[in-house]
């Protein structure tokens, strides 16, 4: 591998970034220092160095991040803050993406990554990835509207989504405009925009508070605050995969 791809995709910059890098000596491989961008190394063997200190190769990059509200599932956005810069400077490299999206209103899990393959297996319609979340509903939600989510409803632009799972956690009075609030869970298995909040409004119902709490079988880390992420674990990434 040409060494100033080596740099990049280690996290040292940009190709341009590297050039300069490389420019003023600061690389050195095998304990000689290199300046030709050019320059083969072994990235599983060549002992690569830059300002002293040994730089590990690793092709791709695993974070499960607990999404915050305000922020977009994006790598770049001329307005709002993105997903990708709540990462510290250490773990930010050019190439990570959000797998799929969150509204930027809700929070919870979203995996970071820069492993193009897994995040289109993750997202691809096909595939019936399963995501889960936990939502506030202004209303009260029955035993007919858990009945017509099961059924599959037809959204108010008339587009038909497949049947979704709802369980009613809880419901009680409350401050809204129905007067009533419903802690409900539910599963789907499709990525539409706005889906679950465009279903609570095909049967009358608006989405207070949403949060997703599981896609595929990674579940978030109760342990993990609101605006944190951590590095996944080798299984955690193995059950993605399959």
């Amino acid at each position: 591998m040409r060494l100033d791809k080596y740099l990049a995709q280690v996290g040292l910059g940009t190709r341009s970034e590297v050039k300069i890098i490389l420019k003023k000596g600061r690389v050195s491989v095998g304990g000689e220092c290199v300046k030709d961008g050019r320059f083969q190394v072994d990235k599983n063997a060549t002992t690569v160095m830059c300002d002293g200190k040994t730089v590990t190769y690793q092709a791709y990059y695993y974070y499960l991040l607990n999404k915050p509200q305000g922020v977009v599932s994006a790598t770049k956005d001329n307005v709002f803050k993105t997903v990708v810069e709540l990462l510290n400077k250490e773990d930010l490299r050019a190439d990570i993406f959000p797998v799929g999206r969150l509204d930027k209103n809700t929070e919870g899990l979203l995996i970071l990554t820069n492993d193009g393959a897994l995040g289109h297996d993750l997202t691809q319609p096909k595939k019936h990835v399963e995501k889960e979340y936990f939502a506030h509903i202004d209303g009260e939600v029955t035993k007919d509207i858990i009945a017509q989510f099961a059924q599959g409803l037809t959204l108010k632009n008339g587009e038909k989504v497949k049947p979704g799972e709802l369980f009613v956690e809880k419901t009680y009075p409350a401050q809204t405009q129905s007067g009533w609030m419903s802690e409900i869970r539910i599963i789907i298995h499709e990525g539409k925009f706005h889906q679950v909040k465009r279903m609570f409004e095909a049967v009358g119902m608006y989405v207070l508070y949403l949060k997703r709490t599981r896609m595929g079988n990674l579940s978030l880390d109760d342990q993990l605050e609101v605006g944190k992420y951590r590095v996944l674990s080798a299984d955690e990434i193995e059950r993605l995969k399959k």
